[in-house]
């Protein structure tokens, strides 16, 4: 087996440097580092170093990111920058403390060969790239919608306003530098420092180290101070953002959007959207700094305000829209300042117990709206001691507002809804999980509902009731099941990775006598007798076979040594 340089010139496995040109070589698969970090694949390179997916065998052999500092540059000052760079990135993730942002772990500095290399290990985060995801709908003839990339800017305007109040610029926000989060469909903000692991490919990188100052950003998503004077504020991140945005809606690079020679974006050529959006990407984008917006939470005050976005009388859910959640437990935790007050005015809104928990963003201005089946009123909070309570959408079979008549006051919806989001806080199921397997089950029985909404006439009530009946007999057979809390938390994240490590403990006599067969059996003949007629082996990943994993990790856990 070879391994290449980024020349292409061939090594043997063992070798730690190229034996042509004397290139650091990547890490091998299945070597490890400081007896603990497993490799498992090459993730991307670039100027600076690699990344590696990884896995922690402390920590049951849980995925992590390895970022290893090996810069392709040759004069002894450019050297020292990248290092610097480096260094800058971990100093940056161990004060960071917010749930879309990767935690940082822990910092090595490995001997090998007489030379010293440098790995910083942080949370593998599950999911894909905004520039793969957008490369794969431009295949199809598809973009992001408008109110696609208004979610975003919703969900990721609260982290910059949070690096932005510790006093960190990221500089290099691009859809790359994005990772839609498998688990509760939120963005995830990566790479600080200007320490890129980037297929060379991707061709937009641009560094330049000179003297005292360093040039980092991508081409066509770095504003001007940023690229030509090394100098970068919170507004440059919002540049970048709104270029990511742009990029995002047209599926095409920003200098096919940016006429040069006039000095202007191609608004109402290449880009369309409507005048409101509009009106609050050109203030990202001017050229400017002084001249645009200064804070996140100047432009989600804007965003809220513009008929873009959902408006305030209607309702926010649709069959098909996912949860977003937050995803790790520490991660709840963010800025404690802002997060006690936050909690505090949450705690004296009227929300239902379900959606409390994500009432809670740390930054911008914002509006609370709330709807249900016709009879939940709306409920408009301005919040000026905090910078920002926000809702996400929530997957519930819940109607658009419609011009029937309303309702008897005596409708037990609102009841319902509130009983079974207790009981599945009770529970601690993962609300992105439940959501998605709730609607699973509903679309499979009327598969003629799908693509459209509930409507509060009553000519729906009956799917309505029929929605939160299955919710109802979902939550009562998870609690019948008798799975542990903390298989429950892992509900919706589990992938064939943790079946595979089963087997190895199986095989390795760490659960006794218990085999990998006894597991299947055992495990089958109790998810069948909750959910019957499932067909073995084609259960949905994302539904049924996440309960299925949930009751075979139980099994485990009591027969592990």
């Amino acid at each position: 087996m070879h391994v290449y340089c980024s020349k292409q010139h061939a090594n043997k496995a063992t070798n730690r440097f190229c034996s042509e040109c004397g290139e650091t070589l990547p890490l091998p698969v299945g070597q490890m580092l400081e007896n603990r970090y497993r490799i498992v694949r090459l993730l991307g390179h670039g100027g600076f170093g690699r990344t590696y997916l990884a896995e922690d065998i402390e920590q049951s052999n849980q995925k992590c990111v390895i970022k290893e500092f090996a810069p392709q540059v040759e004069q002894q000052q450019d050297l020292q920058k990248a290092k610097e760079l480096f260094e800058r990135e971990a100093s940056v993730l161990k004060k960071l403390d917010h749930p879309q942002i990767p935690h940082f772990h822990a910092s090595l500095q490995v001997k090998s060969l007489g030379k010293d290399f440098f790995f910083l290990v942080q949370d593998y985060i599950e999911g894909e790239n905004y520039w793969d995801l957008l490369e794969n709908r431009h295949s199809k003839g598809q973009t992001f919608s408008e109110e696609e990339v208004i979610t975003l800017l919703q969900q990721l305007l609260p982290v910059l306003s949070y690096i932005h109040s510790v006093d960190v610029v990221h500089r290099d926000l691009s859809p790359d530098n994005l990772i839609l989060r498998s688990s509760d469909n939120l963005p995830v903000l990566i790479d600080f420092g200007g320490v890129k692991q980037l297929p060379a490919s991707k061709g937009f990188w641009f560094t330049q180290l000179v003297g005292n100052r360093t040039l980092l950003g991508k081409k066509g998503y770095a504003p001007e101070e940023q690229l030509r004077q090394g100098q970068a504020y919170p507004s440059s991140d919002l540049y970048s953002l709104a270029v990511t945005v742009l990029v995002l809606l047209t599926g095409k690079e920003p200098q096919k959007l940016y006429e040069s020679y006039e000095g202007e974006w191609r608004w109402g050529e290449e880009i369309k959207v409507s005048p409101k959006l509009e009106a609050v990407l050109k203030k990202m984008l001017a050229y400017k700094p002084n001249d645009r917006y200064q804070k996140a939470e100047q432009v989600l005050h804007d965003l809220q305000s513009s008929p873009a976005a959902k408006p305030a009388n209607s309702y926010l859910t649709k069959l098909k829209t996912m949860v977003a959640s937050p995803g790790r437990k520490h991660a709840q935790a963010v800025a404690s300042q802002f997060h006690n007050k936050t909690q505090a005015i949450v705690q004296a809104i009227p929300l239902p117990v379900w959606l409390r928990p994500f009432a809670i963003s740390l930054v911008g201005t914002s509006v609370v709206i709330l709807t249900f089946a016709g009879t939940w009123a709306v409920v408009t909070t301005v919040v000026h001691t905090v910078t920002s309570i926000t809702i996400p959408k929530i997957s519930l079979p819940i109607p658009q507002k419609t011009n029937s008549p309303k309702e008897p006051a005596n409708n037990p919806e609102p009841s319902r809804f509130s009983q079974i989001s207790s009981h599945r806080q009770k529970l601690e199921i993962p609300n992105n999980f439940f959501n998605q397997t709730v609607n699973e089950i509903f679309y499979t029985k009327h598969p003629e509902a799908r693509g459209r909404s509930l409507t509060g006439s009553t000519e729906d009530t009956a799917l309505r009731k029929e929605w939160l009946d299955i919710a109802d007999d979902l939550l009562n057979k998870l609690e019948q099941a008798d799975i542990g809390t903390a298989a429950r938390h892992k509900l919706g994240s589990y992938t064939s990775q943790d079946y595979t490590v089963w087997k190895q403990k199986a095989q390795a006599g760490s659960l006794g006598n218990y085999t990998i067969n006894q597991l299947n059996t055992d495990t089958y003949q109790k998810f069948d007798s909750l959910f019957p007629g499932q067909q073995h082996g084609k259960l949905n990943l994302r539904t049924y076979a996440q309960i299925w994993y949930a009751m075979a990790a139980e099994q485990v856990s009591k027969r592990e040594k």
